[in-house]
C-alpha cells in the first residue's frame, strides 16, 4: 500500500523500470526460443508485480483525489486490514499526520509510528481516537463468530499468528484475497 507522496513517486519509478524490463524480455527472441518455460516464468512474475504496483498507484490516486464533499466507502474483509482503512481514510480526507494527530489528541510522532507499523503497537484506545477523529462509521457491519470452532484453551501469540497466515492462504486460494503472482 502506498502511504505517502514519497512512496508514490518511488512506485512510479519502479513501474517504469519493470515496464522496461518487460519490453526487453519481450524482445529477447533467443531466450524465448531456448528456454520458453523460464522466459514465461520471468515474464509472468514481472507482469504480476507490475499489475500489483499499478493497482496500488491507481488506489493512491483515487484516495488522494477523492472529493471531500462525498463520503468514501472503504471495504474491510478482514479485521487485520483495519490499519489500512485508517491510513486510507486519512489520505482520502487529505489530512496530514500532524492534522490527524491534533484531531485525535495524539502526537504526530505517534501517528507516524502507528502508520509506519500498520498500527501494530497502537492501543485500542488510540485506534478508537483515530477512528473517531476520522469520523469512520460502520455500515451493515456483521461479524461471524463460529462458536462451534471456538478454541476453548489458551492460545499463544505464535499460534494466533500462524492461524492468521493459514487463513489468509485459504482466502487467497478461494479467490477471496488479492491475486498471488503466478505465471
Amino acid at each position: 500500500m502506498i502511504k505517502n507522496e514519497k512512496e508514490y513517486k518511488f512506485t512510479q519509478e519502479l513501474v517504469g523500470e519493470i515496464d522496461k524490463s518487460l519490453a526487453s524480455l519481450e524482445r529477447d527472441e533467443a531466450r524465448k526460443k531456448n528456454d520458453p518455460d523460464g522466459w514465461e516464468l520471468i515474464r509472468g512474475s514481472l507482469q504480476c508485480h507490475l499489475d500489483k504496483l499499478k493497482a496500488e498507484v491507481a488506489e493512491y490516486k483515487r484516495l488522494t483525489s477523492h472529493n471531500l464533499h462525498t463520503p468514501i466507502v472503504l471495504k474491510l474483509d478482514d479485521i487485520n486490514d483495519l490499519p489500512q482503512i485508517l491510513i486510507k481514510a486519512r489520505m482520502a480526507a487529505k489530512l496530514s499526520q500532524q492534522e490527524l494527530a491534533n484531531l485525535a489528541g495524539l502526537t504526530e510522532e505517534q501517528i507516524k509510528r502507528y502508520e509506519d507499523n500498520d498500527y501494530e503497537n497502537a492501543s485500542f484506545v488510540d485506534v478508537k481516537f483515530v477512528i473517531d477523529a476520522l469520523g469512520i462509521k460502520i455500515q451493515k457491519g456483521e461479524f461471524l463468530i463460529p462458536l462451534d470452532r471456538l478454541i476453548r484453551t489458551p492460545i499463544t501469540k505464535e499460534e494466533l499468528l500462524f492461524s492468521q497466515t493459514i487463513n489468509r492462504g485459504q482466502r487467497s486460494m478461494n479467490g477471496e484475497s488479492k491475486k498471488i503472482c503466478s505465471p
